[in-house]
């Protein structure tokens, strides 16, 4: 795969919060597909498209049917920020009970797809009621995941908002070979801004 064009998909995407992060992080970073099912949440995505703050790209329906073949080889990243009604403190924390509980189809999905890296987010009773579920689906699956708490007031927010953060590579690339990889694609990026 071409290092100066990192590929992914973004999955359960909202308005795009987590795509413009990462686009952030990586400029170089080309969204190739959107899952998201919220009509309202469809078109600020569609938006964000036409203003170019987000990458053209198909909005596909429904996690559940999402084509993951379609994809196989093709996708470097992987984000979602998957439903946290079955988990929510706010809620009631019917984990795998709960009909908006994604993460068994969205494991599947990485089986088939295969990314070199995936991204999460989720709220912070995540931790106590399923976490550990997708800690050891990514593992199965040949993935080194960590996950850590972040607040939103660590970014200077003037709220806490706290959410539980996922990050999952495959383990025969090592981080080290996803690092090298972010690394060519930065100096490639750089080279085209430069150029």
């Amino acid at each position: 795969m071409d290092t100066a064009q990192l590929t992914h998909i973004s999955l359960c995407s909202g308005y795009g919060g987590i795509d413009l992060g990462l686009r952030r992080v990586l400029p170089g970073l080309r969204t190739i597909a959107y899952a998201e099912i919220e009509e309202f949440a469809c078109g600020l995505l569609a938006a964000r498209m036409e203003s170019g703050h987000l990458d053209a790209a198909p909005i596909w329906p429904n996690v559940k049917t999402f084509p993951w073949g379609q994809f196989r080889g093709k996708v470097d990243i992987l984000s979602g920020g998957y439903p946290c009604q079955p988990f929510s403190a706010a809620g009631l924390r019917k984990g795998a009970d709960d009909p908006r509980h994604l993460w068994p189809a969205i494991a599947d999905g990485i089986s088939v797809l295969q990314p070199a890296l995936c991204f999460f987010e989720n709220v912070e009773g995540h931790i106590s009621l399923g976490l550990r579920d997708v800690l050891r689906d990514l593992g199965s699956r040949g993935y080194t995941a960590t996950w850590g708490i972040f607040s939103a007031a660590e970014v200077g927010a003037p709220h806490q908002r706290k959410r539980v953060f996922i990050l999952a590579y495959k383990q025969h690339q090592g981080s080290q070979g996803w690092l090298q990889r972010w690394a060519d694609s930065q100096r490639e990026s750089q080279q085209g801004h430069t150029g």
